[in-house]
């Protein structure tokens, strides 16, 4: 057996804890866990969470006096609240709600309810903490409630009323956007919601001025934790996006994309062409908009597609329309500056150009973006060329958007064009010191030349 690596994001349950031996990751749970877990497994709780796809599964692998291994089921990416689309984020409040109402059902509750406990396969929220349910007694309050809002309340709120960018507070506050803070972002209406003003404008206030001990906490039925419940499934259920449009929302119906019905057409016959002839098991689409290209490879039941893109509502129409896929996972990312490693000793959660190549994608996509990321973000081709490289285990396939496009020639309208470099020429000769290119098609009534390079 290999050492054993613990997860750097796992030390702060004293239940147990993840790690990766031989490239399979396993959990430990601890002997003080013993009962909750018992329970859980037991009751019932845990064969129909699993049923309904709202908890992953895992195989007991071995019990010791002081400890019991399981082996969780694989998830194919790991993903962070602050890359979520809104409905995304929705969706996973949502699972979060129903998975305690379920365990109440069972005399247990969630001790946590943080947004990172969620994560998808594909488009398909679920619940991945074991350890996170415990004994629920008559009378308790829900001790994660507090979390809940910061984690998902907080979040949705301001994304529906101010910003659909504002999740991006998680990644400057992983144990939730503050109660006060979000209550001072937000326009003064949203409070005219009465429940709205009691969970978090309320709520905010009682945190603000106090906390209250233990032996003077309000005792509350189960019943009536029910209804708490029942109230923030409504609030989260009933909201809604400001707007339906950005700058590339409507990227493909848009006349302005400088694509032709022929020249699309032939684009999307290439990429089935080259889809066919690779039959990759794994792809990452960045610049992926909507999600048109990435639903070619996902097509195929066994390839799963990581489908990014920078526009948040762009993220949004891609989750919609593939709610539901297990193998496609649409996510906010922004390749001229991706999400940083952060939390303690910036290891508690991963870059995501860490988890891109611990994925080893045997297809990295890249269609309609190069001209984004030279001009717009000004990072020169060779270290484009060095990026793809690191995040691809086999292939690239990639379009060229040259100067000749109207696309570039409005980009360089309002600015100084001392892009020099910038041409096939000199774009093939600095790919090609990273990547052997195996076909090259002009795309029909277009100057946009696409290729399919293979890794050196």
């Amino acid at each position: 057996m290999m050492e054993m690596h613990k997860n750097s994001s796992s030390f702060r349950d004293p239940s147990g804890f993840v790690f990766v031996e031989d490239e399979t990751v396993y959990r430990q749970i601890n002997q003080e866990y013993f009962c909750e877990y018992d329970r859980l497994m037991t009751s019932g709780l845990y064969d129909k969470l699993v049923a309904k796809n709202m908890l992953v599964s895992h195989t007991e692998i071995k019990k010791y006096p002081d400890k019991i291994i399981i082996q969780p089921n694989t998830i194919n990416f790991i993903t962070y609240p602050y890359e979520w689309a809104f409905s995304q984020y929705k969706d996973a409040a949502l699972l979060t709600l129903d998975i305690q109402k379920l365990a109440l059902e069972h005399d247990m509750t969630l001790k946590d309810a943080s947004a990172f406990n969620v994560q998808f396969v594909g488009s398909v929220p679920e619940f991945i903490d074991t350890l996170s349910f415990e004994m629920h007694t008559n009378g308790n309050g829900w001790n994660a409630y507090g979390q809940f809002c910061r984690h998902f309340l907080a979040p949705l709120l301001l994304m529906s009323k101010v910003d659909l960018s504002l999740n991006k507070l998680m990644l400057l506050n992983l144990d939730g956007i503050p109660l006060l803070l979000a209550t001072k972002l937000l326009p003064k209406s949203a409070m005219f919601s009465p429940l709205v003003f009691i969970h978090l404008y309320l709520h905010a206030k009682m945190e603000n001025n106090s906390v209250q001990s233990d032996d003077k906490k309000v005792k509350i039925s189960k019943y009536g934790l029910l209804g708490i419940i029942d109230q923030l499934q409504s609030i989260i259920k009933n909201l809604k996006l400001k707007t339906n449009k950005t700058e590339w929302s409507d990227y493909y119906s848009n006349d302005g994309n400088n694509y032709t019905d022929n020249s699309f057409s032939f684009k999307k016959e290439m990429i089935v062409k080259w889809a066919n002839e690779i039959s990759p098991k794994k792809v990452v689409d960045i610049g992926a908009n909507t999600g048109v290209f990435s639903e070619i490879f996902s097509s195929n039941s066994e390839c799963f597609v990581l489908s990014c893109d920078i526009d948040t509502l762009a993220v949004e129409k891609n989750y919609i329309r593939n709610k539901n896929v297990h193998n496609l996972l649409p996510l906010i990312v922004d390749i001229s500056n991706p999400t940083p490693a952060v939390g303690y000793d910036n290891l508690e959660r991963e870059s995501f150009i860490h988890r891109v190549c611990t994925l080893k994608a045997d297809v990295v996509l890249a269609l309609a973006v190069i001209h984004h990321l030279r001009i717009t973000s000004g990072i020169p081709l060779s270290k484009l060329a060095e990026l793809f490289a690191k995040i691809s285990s086999e292939y690239l396939i990639i379009e060229f958007v040259p100067k000749s496009d109207s696309m570039v020639v409005g980009m360089l309208s309002s600015r100084e064009d001392i892009f020099d470099e910038y041409d096939s020429v000199v774009f093939e000769d600095i790919f090609s010191g990273f990547f052997t290119i195996v076909d090259k098609d002009n795309v029909v009534n277009s100057d946009r030349i696409l290729y399919r390079m293979k890794k050196k």
